[in-house]
């Protein structure tokens, strides 16, 4: 029997940083379309929705074409707002895409899906991308990864990891080093993202804002997977000029 594959893209239209970013005008779409779209691409799934507490956010996708399912407003991350959603839906493999990723490509979807296909005991997935930048990975907006050998994560940071003992200067460390960025987007079985989002915050969740470190901390395993795929998460408007100029680099 085939697996049901729901994508799900969870929306706020609230933002300290960035108010209404979802539908902030993205060469002529809001962001959120560019995500559904390309998102949407992706094999083997069964359906893709945007979940919202925002009725201005459900109306741009209704007007694209786009399926929502509302959800209250008191969730406090996207992982709680799909939790959420899916107890009105049917599926058994559930992607977690975030709706500032208006780059993200259906090979990244696919990725993220398959560990999940092929071994029924991982509960939980997510991707990394190799850091080539220095200015990447002292970024304390994006996160950092380490795994195992078999592909599982050991911690998750906002820090270098590894740390290299003094505040590196030289973009030789990322010749001597492998690091990897972590990409907004995750896998879960239907089962545990609903323990996940019912599971208490711990404490390094807490220290570096990061809540995969909660399925960590409570025993839980996540298969990292590589991807080439590179992250541009949009989270201020002076983002989306890099985001045009990437879109615009593509259509070429």
């Amino acid at each position: 029997m085939s697996l049901k594959i729901i994508a799900l893209i969870p929306a706020r239209y609230a933002s300290t940083r960035f108010p209404g970013k979802p539908l902030a005008d993205l060469m002529g779409k809001p962001m959120l379309q560019h995500t559904y779209e390309r998102a949407g691409q992706a094999r083997g799934l069964t359906d893709i929705l945007v979940a919202t507490d925002d009725d201005r956010i459900a109306e741009a996708v209704r007007n694209f074409g786009g399926r929502v399912v509302m959800t209250s407003a008191d969730h406090l991350s996207g992982t709680d707002r799909i939790a959420e959603a899916v107890e009105s839906l049917d599926g058994d493999i559930i992607v977690n895409i975030q709706g500032d990723e208006p780059l993200i490509t259906s090979k990244a979807v696919e990725t993220v899906i398959q560990p999940l296909l092929d071994d029924p005991g991982i509960p939980m997935t997510t991707l990394a991308h190799r850091i080539r930048r220095l200015e990447d990975l002292l970024n304390p907006h994006m996160g950092k990864v380490v795994f195992d050998a078999q592909g599982f994560a050991l911690y998750f940071s906002r820090s270098p990891l590894p740390y290299p003992g003094l505040e590196p200067t030289d973009i030789s460390i990322l010749t001597d080093t492998a690091y990897y960025n972590t990409v907004g987007l995750y896998g879960y079985r239907r089962d545990f993202l609903t323990t996940f989002a019912e599971l208490p915050p711990t404490p390094l969740e807490q220290t570096e804002r990061l809540e995969q470190l909660r399925a960590l901390e409570h025993g839980y395993r996540i298969k990292v997977m590589e991807t080439d795929y590179t992250p541009l998460g949009v989270d201020i408007p002076a983002d989306l000029v890099k985001a045009t100029k990437r879109l615009m680099e593509e259509a070429q």
